[in-house]
């Protein structure tokens, strides 16, 4: 009869730990997700249909290229997907271990997400204008590319407001190794000053892309972390009881 109470809790909090794995792993999923998906759309196919300073090059590219560019909307459009989910995801699973932190996370991924947003409509109206002219048809194709581009260029801020606050979290929460969240912590802040360091100084571009390395590097690590070990069960079996039961998500 005294071990029964005993074995309800541990079964509870065995439960609560699994549940955490498990939003840690969707999380890892959702941003698995987006980046493949901004990889093959920004990295691999914008590159093929966008000819710098020729307007009447980019147009032959989505002319002639036209699954690859209808193709580039919908990976855009992925991207914007699975990065609200991402985002939402995150609040879910460092919501206790600090609400303000994890609502920013969420937050600054909800812009991104709309920037994304912004940008795939810009490319749908390019692959629109290429099929069906409208004026100057190569001029618009170009200029719709342009705003993708700067849109995404003026939105590194927020890809660097998002990996600071999610820095903080790996770091107070204790469920992913240390050195992860100064990782994200500092590629944040690096990626932060390239956004403006690209429109302040264009010659300097390659800095800008030096001190982002770090929220590569930490961007892949989390992800990879999160797949694999999902968090740290020693952490949480060596926190307070009430601070361990603190740090689960509730159910729903």
């Amino acid at each position: 009869m005294i071990m029964e109470p005993l074995r309800t809790g541990a079964t509870a909090e065995r439960a609560s730990t699994a549940e955490l794995v498990r939003t840690a792993r969707m999380t890892g999923l959702f941003y698995l997700g987006m980046a493949i998906a901004g990889v093959l759309g920004f990295l691999v196919i914008r590159p093929r249909l966008f000819a710098a300073d020729d307007p009447s090059a980019t147009l032959a590219h989505l002319v002639g290229n036209e699954s690859l560019a209808r193709a580039g909307v919908v990976l855009e459009m992925l991207m914007v997907l699975t990065q609200a989910l991402t985002a939402m995801w995150f609040y879910r699973l460092f919501r206790t271990v600090d609400a303000f932190a994890a609502g920013s996370i969420a937050a600054f991924g909800l812009v991104n997400a709309v920037i994304g947003l912004d940008s795939a409509a810009f490319l749908a109206t390019a692959v629109e204008v290429a099929f069906d002219p409208v004026g100057d048809a190569p001029t618009t194709v170009y200029l719709q590319y342009l705003l993708s581009g700067n849109l995404w260029g003026v939105g590194a801020m927020f890809f660097g407001l998002w990996l600071i606050p999610m820095g903080f979290c790996v770091l107070r929460s204790g469920w992913m190794p240390r050195p992860l969240g100064w990782v994200l912590i500092g590629g944040g802040v690096g990626y932060l000053l390239g956004a403006f360091i690209v429109y302040l100084a264009p010659e300097a571009r390659v800095v800008a892309e030096l001190i982002a390395v770090p929220a590569h590097v930490g961007e892949f690590w989390m992800v990879g972390y999160l797949l694999v070990s999902g968090v740290r069960r020693r952490a949480l079996r060596e926190a307070p009881r009430d601070d361990a039961r603190m740090a689960t998500p509730a159910s729903t």
